[in-house]
């Protein structure tokens, strides 16, 4: 009994030993400063070298050519709080790539990429995020209604010098422990879908480390960019008659909604009253019988 004991304490001493040494393994090519640390960075990676040590906390790969990230990222990381992909040439986010229900991620660095869009879900429900860097993008050109949705601890959103011309204020509505917000270095434009950006901008200036002084739009006259800071809510009173693509529609389903209504009603009020007419004329014909 005894040998058999000792033979499985050496078995399990193995396992254990070839888990914690596998844990503590750092990827070629990179460097492990500590065992919660991989340095990657400036390495001419044009993917994920991985693996990396499962209790990986900070992860450090800007500098390189990786241009996608596997969907199942953070599920294999759990611990990881800060991750750096600045410079890089990712130009595309599938939803819920960088967001698991259990990510305890807290800084998120996506500047100086190649992104297009951020669609809604990008990030899912990372209630852990305080820092969201996604600014140099020049090619981001889009944000979704719910890009941001669940991010209820971020503080500090970095959106400045991208391709933006305008901004749904919707985007903004769920960050409700935001306090910086960069936006500038963006071709704004002083149209009628700014005026509501412009009105929340007002009402929030002191998340802006610019100010309104630092931000720019561009005037639909004659393309001249002016500051923000000269501007005011009477700047844009041509827009408060003004109709979205979306009240235009509403406004149409609502008109067909009420016609197809009326047509029905009328056509059960029709029946109603020929139905009392025949039953009116039968009652008629019988008393008339009866008479005779």
């Amino acid at each position: 009994m005894l040998p058999c004991i000792t033979w499985l304490q050496t078995i399990l001493a193995l396992l254990y030993s070839t888990m914690l040494t596998r844990g503590h393994t750092c990827p070629s090519r990179c460097l492990c400063p500590d065992h919660h640390t991989v340095d990657c960075s400036g390495r001419g990676l044009t993917h994920l070298p991985g693996p990396f040590p499962l209790n990986v906390r900070r992860l450090l790969l800007a500098n390189n050519w990786i241009s996608w990230i596997p969907s199942d990222f953070l599920l294999l990381y759990s611990d990881l709080v800060y991750l750096d992909l600045r410079n890089n040439s990712l130009s595309q986010l599938e939803p819920g790539t960088l967001s698991t229900p259990f990510s305890r991620l807290v800084f998120l660095d996506l500047g100086s990429n190649n992104l297009t869009e951020i669609p809604s879900g990008s990030f899912g429900e990372s209630r852990s995020l305080i820092k969201l860097r996604l600014g140099d993008n020049p090619y981001l050109s889009a944000v979704g209604r719910h890009a941001f949705q669940g991010l209820t601890s971020l503080r500090e959103l970095g959106l400045e010098r991208n391709g933006l011309s305008d901004l749904d204020v919707v985007i903004l509505e769920p960050l409700s422990s935001l306090r910086t917000l960069r936006l500038e270095g963006n071709p704004w434009e002083c149209s009628c879908r700014f005026a509501k950006l412009f009105a929340w901008l007002t009402e929030h200036r002191d998340k802006l480390p610019t100010g309104m002084e630092g931000l720019e739009c561009s005037l639909p006259q004659d393309g001249g960019r002016v500051p923000l800071s000269v501007l005011s809510e009477e700047s844009f009173r041509e827009c408060r008659g003004t109709l979205s693509l979306a009240d235009y529609l509403i406004v149409i389903f609502s008109g067909i909604s009420v016609s197809v209504a009326a047509i029905l009603a009328s056509f059960f009020l029709a029946s109603t009253v020929h139905c009392f007419q025949r039953i009116s004329k039968g009652g008629k014909s019988d008393e008339e019988e009866g008479n005779d």
